[in-house]
């Protein structure tokens, strides 16, 4: 059965479980949910950042690695009352003062002989006689059958317990609220920024037997190759071995004309005058110096990283060649000062911002424009 709930990106998924907590904490909703989507999607960052946001422990259950009996827990004989009692298994939150998150990973490879045993945690938020607090905030995630990944259907009496998100891989919202905050390697950024349709091939490499696809874990993935590995060749080979060879090889081509062409840590310390020779003349290699300058930006290179980034919109008038004049030179200088200032108000440097000449006047120019 397909899963026909609304599609989100992994973006909206965490706003959604964000309001879906604070409509339990209000005691206005106390559900579970489940979100469905192709491996590596990005569903268990979903869940950790939502944890890290609220300060809660999470209690994550990989499902296929266990059995019914370790979710019930373990029998012993209550001499007292000569009944059979149950120890409560450890792996299930009981703390009364403290927020938790229950992720129940992989809920649909799961054994069809524990799903029974799960539905007591889904609807009645229990195992036996042990009861989750009311602060325990439940998400299941897991794939379909579609997705080329081992899974079972859901059956209608596991669904129906459930609120389903259908997460998807979209390239804005990977690149904007985890690929650039987290700091990813500048060229898997940038190649990814003008090649959106390779963020996930899932689809295309099930429809062509292949079994290597692109997904947003195995870029991520490539960014720790990238940054891990200097040999060239040894790097490929791995590059290869995690998004298939012919995407590797369009990539190791940008790579290449990125690594020949972007020196941020160069341009920081050129005067004015030699820094423009530095600027790359492709969107391959501004995109990531973009990216380079954000993931670079602290207290001692402000300054620097500001002017940089200021002249993107110049090199038109700056530099003799045509690839400029057709560039978007103006959104590209936008985008990055847009990723700056995010980065520069969680480092507390939006004084050092309102006071630098050049991002003054480019921020003048844009009121000017009517842009702001």
């Amino acid at each position: 059965m397909s899963v026909n709930a609304m599609k989100v990106s992994a973006g909206e998924a965490l706003d959604v479980l964000r309001a879906a907590w604070q409509a339990q904490q209000s005691g206005q909703i106390l559900a579970s949910y489940m979100m469905h989507g192709r491996p590596g999607v990005g569903k268990t960052q979903v869940v950790e950042q939502l944890a890290k946001e609220i300060g809660a422990r999470l209690f994550d259950l990989r499902l296929t690695t266990i059995e019914p009996q370790d979710l019930r827990g373990l029998p012993y004989y209550d001499h007292t009352t000569q009944k059979t009692k149950w120890y409560r298994p450890e792996d299930l939150p009981d703390d009364l003062n403290h927020p938790s998150v229950l992720f129940l990973d992989e809920l649909t490879a799961a054994s069809p002989m524990l799903q029974p045993t799960v539905y007591g945690l889904l609807q009645e938020r229990r195992v036996g006689r042990h009861r989750l607090p009311d602060n325990v905030f439940i998400v299941a995630a897991g794939n379909t059958v579609e997705d080329g990944a081992i899974a079972y259907q859901m059956n209608t009496a596991l669904s129906d317990r459930l609120i389903h998100l259908h997460v998807q891989a979209a390239a804005g919202d990977w690149l904007d609220n985890y690929a650039v905050p987290t700091g990813l390697h500048p060229t898997v950024v940038a190649f990814i920024k003008t090649r959106a349709d390779l963020l996930d091939t899932t689809e295309q490499a099930l429809e062509q037997g292949h079994l290597i696809a692109t997904t947003p874990r195995s870029w991520e993935r490539v960014s720790q190759i990238m940054g891990a590995v200097p040999d060239r060749r040894m790097r490929n080979v791995l590059i290869a071995g995690t998004v298939g060879d012919a995407v590797a090889a369009e990539f190791a081509l940008i790579a290449d004309d990125i690594a020949a062409t972007v020196q941020v840590q160069d341009m920081l310390e050129a005067d004015p005058k030699a820094r423009i020779a530095l600027y790359p003349v492709s969107m391959h290699g501004l995109n990531a110096l973009i990216y380079g300058l954000i993931g670079i930006l602290d207290a001692r290179n402000v300054t620097g990283v500001i002017d940089i980034m200021a002249d993107i919109r110049n090199l038109a008038r700056l530099r003799e060649e045509p690839e400029f004049t057709r560039m978007p030179l103006g959104e590209l200088c936008t985008y990055g000062f847009e990723g700056l200032i995010r980065k520069g108000l969680e480092l507390d440097l939006g004084p050092r911002f309102l006071a630098h000449d050049a991002y003054r006047a480019y921020a003048q120019d844009r009121k000017e424009a009517g842009l702001v």
